[in-house]
């Protein structure tokens, strides 16, 4: 079979990747989402207020700060921000949302954990080892999509 052939075999093409590749796409990813995050629990538990306007605060900035970081990139390549949006929308998505869900879903279940404040090793141990499984279980989905001409992949056109 040739190579044509070949990629309607499978209906798409696929590009080797490797797992270094899919681990800073997916450091970059929890850098944005991280920042957001810390911030958002920051503020909530600053603020005092219930755990899941909290949640819903750290998760909003968490979309923002990490599409921030890409959207600043590809607008340094020169794209117009309107472009600029859709790839950083089309690169992180599946990314962002993988991640917020390991990383909420962790922090939901450690016991006390989104009851503990800011000066308790609960609070930073919680949503550390969050971050952590959620960079270990989103590098994967990170190195697929990209392998697929997806996600990651389609902001390295613009570096």
């Amino acid at each position: 079979m040739d190579h044509n052939g070949h990629q309607e075999h499978h209906g798409q093409h696929e590009h080797h990747v490797t797992w270094k590749a899919a681990a800073k796409a997916t450091l970059h990813c929890l850098t944005g989402c991280a920042i957001g995050e810390i911030l958002g629990m920051a503020i909530g538990t600053a603020l005092m207020w219930g755990n899941v306007a909290t949640m819903i605060l750290a998760i909003v900035l968490a979309f923002v700060f990490g599409y921030s970081l890409t959207l600043f990139a590809i607008r340094k390549a020169g794209l117009d921000f309107r472009t600029a949006v859709k790839v950083a929308l089309a690169a992180d998505t599946v990314s962002i949302i993988v991640m917020e869900l390991v990383d909420n879903g962790i922090i939901a279940l450690v016991p006390g954990a989104m009851d503990a404040h800011l000066n308790e090793a609960l609070f930073w141990t919680s949503l550390l080892g969050g971050f952590v499984i959620a960079f270990l279980l989103t590098t994967p989905v990170n190195r697929w999509m990209i392998g697929r001409g997806k996600g990651h992949a389609v902001v390295h056109a613009y570096h």
